[in-house]
């Protein structure tokens, strides 16, 4: 069974988050799974980067729950249009 949704911390040790979202993303059964980034990196290009690793949104710590939740429903609604 597949996860409806990935919250994937982007430093993790032995293998980043960017490194675990592309890898995710290569695979063909699992390349629709959304993934938001949890990161501390809030710097200039940061975002960009997530997203060019297969990323589908981006949040910098501290978490906004609320602003959390919207991105996670906003996703889970396109993946049920599709």
């Amino acid at each position: 069974l597949l996860p409806d949704l990935i919250l994937m911390d982007v430093n993790m040790p032995v293998m980043d988050g960017l490194q675990a979202t592309r890898q995710i993303k290569a695979a063909p059964e699992t390349r629709k799974i959304p993934i938001i980034a949890l990161t501390a990196l809030a710097m200039s290009g940061d975002r960009e980067r997530v997203l060019s690793a297969g990323c589908d949104d981006y949040e910098s710590k501290p978490i906004e729950l609320p602003q959390l939740l919207e991105k996670i429903r906003a996703l889970l609604g396109q993946q049920s249009e599709s």
